[in-house]
């Protein structure tokens, strides 16, 4: 059964993201590590940009629902969560250390950044090649804006160039990660959100 806003009923934290791919990462991390994030009461929630984290923090947190909150975003919307969560009373004069002790945390550039890192540009065309995609991203390595460029910054550019291609590649990049090496932000809020399953 689903309340009206789409959350199970025995929601206790709400995970907010800016887009579906940063969700079905989340999803694939957790499975890998044999969790049930619905089971442990957590629901995530892609809010279709960062600049509709306020609408979605005073939705669930203390001015709505009044849920646990957590979630991921982008260096370059690090100001849209400080205000959107000021503005939801989770605090005043935030800063990025208050954000994480909140449980959100940033991902340098973005998640498709961090998982390129993490992996290493060889594992990520490998993950292409394995997807069909090969021949698309050497044309795109052959473009003249993108030819003198590094093929961290050209795979970077191809996830976020083609349609759906981001959230067609967040599981297979997460399933390709070493569990040693799951980028921080990743990490971090994993195991933040292990503290839901026992409130």
């Amino acid at each position: 059964m689903r309340c009206q806003a789409g959350l199970v009923i025995d929601t206790r934290t709400v995970v907010l993201v800016e887009g579906a791919s940063d969700k079905s990462a989340i999803e694939a991390l957790a499975g890998r590590r044999g969790r049930n994030l619905a089971a442990e009461g957590i629901s995530l929630e892609a809010m279709g940009g960062a600049t509709n984290i306020g609408t979605y923090a005073g939705r669930f947190g203390p001015p709505g629902r009044n849920l646990r909150l957590a979630g991921l975003y982008d260096v370059g919307e690090e100001d849209d969560f400080l205000r959107g969560l000021e503005r939801a009373g989770l605090g005043s004069d935030l800063r990025r250390n208050d954000l994480e002790a909140l449980g959100f945390f940033v991902c340098v550039a973005d998640l498709e950044d961090e998982l390129i890192r993490a992996l290493g540009t060889a594992t990520v065309e490998r993950v292409v090649d394995a997807e069909g995609e090969l021949r698309s991203f050497r044309t795109l390595q052959k473009q003249p804006a993108w030819r003198g460029g590094t093929t961290h910054d050209q795979l970077r550019r191809f996830m976020g160039a083609g349609s759906g291609r981001k959230i067609r590649y967040a599981a297979p990049l997460v399933a390709a990660l070493d569990l040693d090496r799951v980028p921080r932000p990743l990490d971090m809020l994993l195991d933040h959100l292990s503290g839901s399953r026992s409130r």
